[in-house]
């Protein structure tokens, strides 16, 4: 009886979409390498699986960076948009699509969204101050505010932080606020902006996370529910680059409306091409599977509100969001001093952009841990595992089979059959860690099957044998060639250059999963050449060095500190007793986008009470980090009032600024709402 044949699979999946006012660095290629990783194995198996990805575009950042580079915006984003896709090409990153949330496609569909969303009566306005240019008619956002600090009194800073000190502020606190297109001091006045009822979509949220999202995802963001969800504002007032919001003047889309409808107007792209349309797979009524991978910095959008606009304008929700930790450098966070923040490209002319796959698939799990890319650890992991213990096996197969066999491969010895069987009874465990996206238990079951074959190999001793009994030599070797192919078969979606390069080897098509179940015999092969080359340590100094030169000709000049302070200011103990300093427990984290350094963070400080907190930590900290720490708190801080609303306390921290920060930490043991002393 024939068995029945598989039910093929309707695939689509997306990484986040990277900014377009930088280059990719080997932090984005974690996630892009991964889902890479899965799409390739999906389509070794004859699903149809749909890759896409494409450049966020918009946002204020954009603009300023534009106008710095002397671009318009188009040009700027064009820029980066084929230097994202080289760098991707590099690293073998197969999309089957790459577009741009700047495009039509993304316009009609922040369109369709808003109008279904309006009628649905998921939206309202609402009246918010903001500082107001009367010269240039147009309010402004952080970034077109300068003036002088309000900490140090460095002169020209923008309005959101200093890059002098790395103090973090409200526009308003400026001494000295300008318009920095005019020089006008601004004014507050009154805007009316669009916010979308999040609320209304909690309890389906509740249902959705649990069900779509891994349990660590959904117990961490159902901390939101223990409360109302704010309502979410929506629009940003030009100048902006952006989409505008249709049926008002001047109003246009934050930029977190508009990036992830990149997903599905990406889609609308690749199916147009097609002759097809997405209802296939974004339509409410489709069976199909949609995969996001995103990094755990960006959970609270894609879980919280992404979910809550698809539902509002009658659209399906992903069937996964699959989230990955940051990517640590020796243990540490990336730094560009270090010269250890490094781009794709600067990588790629040092080191084998395929064995950055290898070393990454050997970490990678379906948790959300981060992972370390330690370079000592990488070097020996290529070199040892990768081309010592499974690529040398082609050498030592090939090799001999070129010279001594006129490059023609027999049949397979009875030990040698044994082995491969137990090489071919692996693949549906190798299949299934790949489909559960474990690719570090996958690699390290195709290590140890190499390590089986150069047990065979070593134990067979064919360049003993070779003289005495050729016959026997050429099925060992012919063995040994096979083993390897099942080998590359099964990394074929970590490392599909080398997969090429062996069916190129043994004059094949280009491998498919059920290639693995056969044997290569009496066929020619070609002659060898080296697969892979070992890592020097030499090169990877090389990398870093080159890496840090730029960060050091690029950097903005550090201020004299001598000019800023002449030593700290002295006060009385009476002032210091006014301060209340108290142990709170961060209740929830949230990024600010528009600002650099800023996290909205909400504080139990004890006694039932909460207070809401701008923290300029964001550089040294993600959101993620500090839910749930206890950290020690000023309490009895004046409220300021700030663009991104009233900060009420500040969270103790020490350093430098930026990114050289630290919170102080509190004692888990410690009861919350103590006070210090």
């Amino acid at each position: 009886m024939t068995p029945p044949t598989p039910v093929r699979r309707k695939i689509l999946m997306t990484c986040a979409l990277p900014y377009a006012n930088g280059s990719i660095h080997l932090g984005h290629m974690l996630e892009h390498i991964e889902a890479d990783i899965f799409s390739r194995f999906q389509k070794m198996n004859g699903h149809e699986c749909i890759f896409l990805c494409a450049d966020d575009t918009h946002g204020t950042p954009i603009m300023i960076a534009s106008q710095k580079a002397g671009k318009t915006p188009e040009e700027f984003i064009q820029k980066y948009h084929e230097e994202h896709v080289k760098d991707f090409k590099t690293f073998n990153i197969q999309f089957d699509h790459y577009g741009s949330t700047h495009s039509a496609e993304n316009k009609a569909l922040c369109e369709l969204f808003y109008t279904r969303m309006k009628k649905a009566g998921h939206v309202h306005k609402k009246s918010i101050d903001q500082l107001y240019c009367s010269h240039d008619k147009m309010f402004l956002p952080d970034r077109f505010v300068k003036g002088i600090c309000p900490k140090c009194s460095t002169a020209d800073q923008y309005g959101d932080s200093c890059d002098s000190c790395g103090a973090t502020y409200s526009p308003s606190d400026l001494k000295k606020p300008a318009c920095s297109l005019c020089g006008t001091a601004p004014v507050m006045k009154a805007s009316d902006h669009i916010f979308f009822k999040l609320n209304a979509f909690k309890d389906y949220l509740k249902e959705w996370l649990p069900a779509h999202t891994a349990p660590e995802i959904a117990k961490k963001m159902s901390e939101w529910f223990s409360e109302d969800l704010r309502d979410w504002d929506i629009s940003r007032d030009a100048p902006y680059f952006g989409i505008q919001i249709p049926g008002e003047d001047n109003k246009y889309f934050y930029v977190w409306v508009d990036a992830p409808m990149g997903y599905i107007s990406t889609a609308d792209q690749y199916f147009k091409k097609q002759g097809r349309t997405i209802d296939e797979y974004w339509g409410s009524n489709s069976n199909a599977e949609i995969y996001h991978f995103i990094g755990k910095d960006i959970v609270y959008f894609h879980t919280l509100f992404w979910p809550a606009l698809l539902k509002s304008a009658d659209f399906r929700s992903p069937t996964r969001i699959f989230v990955h930790g940051h990517v640590m450098v020796n243990g540490e966070k990336m730094s560009k001093s270090k010269g250890t923040f490094i781009s794709a490209s600067v990588y790629a002319k040092h080191l084998e952009p395929e064995f950055l796959r290898y070393y990454y698939a050997t970490k990678l799990n379906a948790n959300v841990d981060d992972l370390d890319l330690n370079f000592p650890d990488f070097t020996n992991r290529i070199n040892s595992d990768l081309v010592g213990k499974i690529v040398n096996l082609a050498s030592r197969g090939a090799q001999m089979l070129n010279k001594k066999f006129n490059s023609q491969t027999a049949i397979c010895d009875d030990d040698g059959l044994k082995l491969l069987k137990t090489l071919q009874a692996s693949s549906d465990e190798i299949s299934n860690y790949y489909n559960n996206r474990e690719f570090g238990k996958a690699t390290t079951r195709i290590r140890e099957l190499a390590e089986l074959t150069n047990k065979y190999f070593d134990e067979k001793a064919p360049w003993k044998l070779v003289e005495q009994n050729p016959e026997e030599t050429q099925k060992i070797l012919t063995t040994t060639i096979n083993a390897f192919r099942i080998l590359a078969i099964y990394l074929t979606p970590i490392m599909p250059k080398m997969s090429a390069a062996v069916s190129t080897l043994l004059n094949e098509t280009p491998y498919v999963w059920t290639d693995a179940q056969k044997i290569v015999s009496h066929q020619k092969i070609n002659d060898y050449v080296h697969l892979a080359q070992r890592v020097d340590p030499v090169n990877v100094q090389a990398m870093i060095d080159e890496q840090k030169a730029i960060y050091e000709k690029t950097a903005p000049p550090v201020a004299n500190k001598k000019t800023l302070s002449t030593g700290p200011t002295e006060i009385d103990f009476e002032d210091f007793a006014k301060i209340d300093l108290r142990i709170g427990h961060i209740v929830e984290a949230e990024e600010i986008k528009e600002a650099d350094k800023l996290l909205r963070l909400k504080v139990d400080i004890g006694n039932g009470i909460t207070k809401q907190i701008i923290a300029g930590i964001k550089s040294a900290y993600p959101a993620e980090k500090v839910l749930g720490r206890k950290v020690l708190v000023c309490v009895n801080l004046k409220p300021r009032k700030m663009k991104f609303g009233i900060s009420e306390g500040m969270v103790l921290a020490a350093g430098e600024g930026g990114s050289d920060l630290f919170i102080l930490s509190a004692d888990e043991g410690a009861a919350v709402g103590s006070k210090v002393k």
